[in-house]
């Protein structure tokens, strides 16, 4: 037999257990691990400290490690059970807490981490030539710190224990107060289901009560091996200064583009689905729209057609008094800053601050502006989108590309133009462009995408899947030493 032959024979070997392995064979289980009493014992993950919640945790990777794949997959099949039958619950829990967003849209927010990817993400990859075999798979980095936002505290925890478990690591997350209580009690109950199914607890911990000082604690903890973060600019500057790698989603501004070739009437509807979902609180939703000025009026109508209300230039800038403070005092006068009162309030309590009054079921509210408008510049989370005209096509881009301010997170674009579609992609280089679609559908919601909550666009890591929390690993067999029996 030739070495290549040799080599050749071993590697079929190799991947063959592998694939047992990746079938959930009783081989690859944990050594007569036997099930445990379901006990109060640490209350499901919730601990009074950062070192407690972590050496928890860190006990729980050991098990979740060794899981054979199919074992992993049935936790993340009891995280997602338990966001299907308890999604109005847990989605009342968190709109009672946060006052932040609507109640159908955080419903639809749980119901969809059937859409998060799991272990059917993970692959490993083998080659093999006359010098050997070369095995490359993925590996945990053990416990992970995640920190989370008041816009989507349980949705972000959910969905990012599905992506961690499937990589074998266990986590602490550090939710922002706002949202502490309602992420809290879906981590009791996605501990408890998992240790009455599998016999392992703590797979998923947290600290109560969370703040600022044990996010710090988390971002500088020895046993914390990789960090993420959810959140504003500021926290995303925190987690970077522990000198760990940090997976951070950062900030967003998400312009719309409308060019003349649009077809107005889908391009409305889209707007206003993506913009107005969960009160525009997505950071990948529409903020700002840059129309071309040949189609600038029918596309209003269009959006009049489809639901949206007008406002006019004395209730726009009602809004804008109501909606933001400024760094100097007064508007003009320094950096625009949101006002938290408003951020992800119904559309009802948009135009009380406006002055006005909406028909019943109005999802989203707009109006023109100026380029410079606060509403355009600062990400405002709300269901508002100022509306821009512009001269043309490359106009819209430029207008587009200022308003992003380089976070290189979303745009979209209403065109049927390629070459338009083309160059407005190049230019803005975002992690997610989408085009002729709500912004949703990026992340395969009435869309191609696939569903995170944690888009990482300041480290380049982009939408989140298990693949982003493992470890690339490389086995090297070498012909010589495989001819050892």
């Amino acid at each position: 037999m030739t070495d290549q032959e040799l080599v050749s024979q071993i590697a079929q070997e190799v991947i063959s257990r592998l694939r047992g392995q990746l079938s959930g064979s009783p081989a690859a289980s944990p050594a007569a691990a036997p099930a445990i009493q379901v006990s109060d014992a640490g209350d499901y993950g919730v601990f009074s400290n950062v070192d407690d919640a972590v050496k928890a945790a860190a006990i729980a990777q050991e098990r979740v490690a060794a899981m054979s794949l199919d074992e992993r997959d049935q936790m993340i099949s009891i995280i997602r059970r338990i966001c299907l039958e308890r999604s109005e619950e847990l989605a009342r829990m968190e709109l009672a807490e946060t006052k932040i967003g609507r109640l159908d849209h955080k419903i639809a927010k749980l119901t969809a981490m059937r859409q998060v990817p799991g272990v059917e993400a993970l692959r490993v990859a083998a080659r093999t030539d006359a010098s050997g075999l070369c095995v490359i798979e993925r590996a945990p980095w053990g416990v992970i710190g995640m920190v989370l936002p008041a816009t989507h505290s349980v949705p972000t925890m959910v969905c990012n224990a599905i992506s961690i478990l499937a990589g074998g690591n266990t986590a602490l997350f550090n939710p922002h107060p706002a949202g502490a209580k309602c992420a809290a009690y879906a981590l009791k109950l996605i501990n408890r289901e998992i240790e009455k199914a599998l016999g392992v607890k703590n797979v998923i911990t947290t600290v109560s009560p969370a703040s600022i000082e044990t996010a710090e604690a988390v971002f500088h903890h020895p046993d914390i091996a990789l960090i993420v973060v959810t959140g504003g600019p500021g926290v995303v500057k925190a987690a970077s200064k522990s000198g760990k790698r940090v997976v951070a989603g950062g900030p967003g501004n998400p312009p719309v583009v409308v060019d003349e070739t649009a077809d107005l009437d889908q391009a409305a509807r889209c707007i206003i689905q993506g913009g107005s979902f969960d009160n525009g609180v997505l950071c990948i939703g529409e903020k700002q729209i840059f129309v071309v000025k040949k189609v600038a009026d029918a596309f209003i109508e269009a959006m009049k057609r489809a639901g949206a209300f007008m406002l006019d230039f004395a209730a726009v800038e009602q809004l804008t008094g109501a909606a933001f403070t400024y760094d100097g005092g007064g508007r003009g006068c320094g950096r625009a800053h949101v006002k938290k009162e408003l951020v992800g309030k119904d559309v009802s309590v948009l135009a009380a601050a406006a002055g006005v009054k909406v028909p019943t079921g109005t999802d989203l509210l707009f109006g023109e502006t100026k380029e410079d408008h606060p509403f355009v510049q600062e990400e405002q989370m709300m269901p508002f989108v100022p509306v821009i005209r512009v001269g043309c096509i490359d106009a819209a881009i430029e207008a587009a590309f200022r308003s992003e301010h380089n976070y290189r997170h979303t745009a979209i674009i209403h065109s049927n133009s390629f070459v338009n579609v083309t160059k407005m992609a190049k230019k803005m280089n975002t992690t997610l462009f989408v085009h002729n679609a709500p912004s949703t559908g990026a992340l395969g919601v009435d869309g191609p995408g696939y569903f995170s909550y944690t888009i990482a666009t300041p480290t380049g890591e982009g939408v989140t899947t298990p693949l982003t929390f493992t470890r690339e690993r490389q086995i090297a067999f070498g012909a010589g030493l495989l001819r050892i029996t």
